[in-house]
């Protein structure tokens, strides 16, 4: 039984509820975290993309003893059609730095690290303790939570959901709707085994550098979702995703797309040898801005992925996780110093800073590109082919005249979507990304 009264109580231990407990905790708030999982991290298996930034802001010296993979120098993104694909690289030196800016992280190894510094900094872990409703006071306002514990309910000032894409007890307890199947992709991940020395031979590496490709096109068989490779130490994550109501309505099944898209003749050669040790399932939000729940209320604050904080754009949800817990930990503090309660008028406070920040900065910038990609899933088939069709013509040296190949690839355009079709695409792109 948890007799207890604390200052928060923090559901989940990702990287947003980690951001929210160790933030409260180290400024000497009494804070609970429950977390459903094994241990912090048993459900995530997967590399995942770690920005130094947002950890910064948290634990500025993280470098010293967090389970890192390898520093990202080295940024692909691919375009594919059947055969091939037409990409751009950025590699610099540049990001060979003292305090590198991305790196690549095994989340299980990762979340167990960060749940430790958590509990250095003073804040309770109950693992293994799921929290089944939210409690309320005779006006309405959460007080605190009940869990599958034998008389597990606890009290605490204010509950901070990080409970990840789900959002079961928000769910359950009427703050957030259920989720729609167009504003989430369900993606399947795979890690790769392979000697360092050979990581680092196929994607020319030294020491802890890594590379980063990110894919679209007709890897996803016309639905709307991206693949992804990550170097790590000794290991390759590859994953594939698409929107859960494509899925559903095509009948293609997440483990086929990720099958097909590790025989492509461009992702085949780097996996070659590998053996395959890890498998996971995992929902992503990517509804952004326009698909967010309310974020606050009285007595209780949403951070990370339980409020659709990921940036699908850019494929960034880590740092806007750590970011929104780190907000939402600061704001609970602040009430807190000016012994003032966790009423919503109080919470709103949380939704103000986050919008001094990137985050709500740049969901607002994206708030039109989902539509724009559910309404156009030609963007995935069309355009790569084109794009690989000429590529192949300008490339190809075959007797005929470049001014011959120009007309070719133009003419080869303008039959594969036609002209105002060209300018209908690239007008609803200009609008969506304003």
């Amino acid at each position: 039984m948890i007799r207890d009264k604390f200052d928060a109580i923090v559901v989940g231990a990702g990287p947003s509820g980690n951001a929210a407990a160790y933030t409260m905790a180290k400024e000497g708030l009494k804070v609970l975290q429950l977390e459903r999982g094994e241990y912090p991290g048993s459900k995530n298996v997967q590399g995942a993309i770690l920005y130094a930034d947002a950890l910064e802001k948290i634990i500025p010296d993280f470098r010293e003893d967090a389970p890192l993979e390898r520093h990202v120098i080295e940024q692909r993104l691919w375009t594919m059609d059947d055969t091939s694909y037409v990409g751009m690289h950025y590699r610099s030196d540049d990001f060979n730095e003292e305090k590198p800016n991305r790196y690549t992280i095994i989340r299980a190894q990762f979340d167990r690290w960060f749940s430790g510094k958590v509990r250095e900094a003073g804040a309770v872990l109950l693992c293994e303790t799921t929290v089944t409703e939210l409690l309320r006071d005779p006006q309405g306002r959460v007080i605190g939570v009940r869990t599958d514990r034998d008389g597990g309910t606890a009290f605490a000032d204010v509950v901070i959901l990080g409970e990840g894409v789900n959002g079961l007890v928000g769910q359950r307890s009427g703050l957030r709707p259920e989720l729609k199947p167009d504003t989430v992709a369900l993606a399947v991940k795979e890690m790769h085994f392979l000697p360092r020395e050979v990581i680092e031979s196929r994607f020319n590496l030294a020491g802890n550098e890594g590379v980063v490709i990110e894919a679209m096109g007709t890897i996803t068989d016309g639905m709307t979702g991206t693949g992804f490779i990550y170097t790590n130490q000794e290991s390759i994550s590859i994953g594939i995703g698409c929107i859960v109501s494509d899925f559903a309505e095509s009948g293609r099944t997440p483990y086929g797309l990720l099958e097909a898209f590790k025989r492509h003749p461009s992702v085949r050669p780097l996996l070659e040898g590998s053996e395959c040790k890890e498998y996971a399932a995992h929902l992503i939000p990517e509804g952004g801005y326009n698909a967010m729940p309310e974020l606050f209320g009285d007595g209780w604050i949403v951070v990370g992925d339980a409020g659709q904080f990921v940036n699908a754009v850019h494929r960034e949800g880590s740092n806007l996780a750590m970011t929104t817990g780190r907000v939402a930990g600061e704001t609970v503090v602040w009430l807190k110093r000016r012994r003032e309660m966790a009423t919503k008028a109080n919470l709103a406070e949380y939704q103000r800073r986050l919008e001094e920040t990137f985050v709500m900065k740049d969901l607002r910038k994206y708030r039109r590109i989902p539509d724009f990609l559910h309404r156009n899933k030609h963007i995935f088939g069309v355009y790569p082919k084109l794009l690989s069709a000429a590529a192949q013509t300008w490339f190809r040296v075959d007797g005929v005249d470049k001014r011959a190949k120009e007309k070719q690839i133009f003419q080869s355009f303008r039959s594969g979507r036609t002209l105002p079709g060209l300018i209908g695409d690239a007008l609803k792109l200009a609008r969506s990304w304003r």
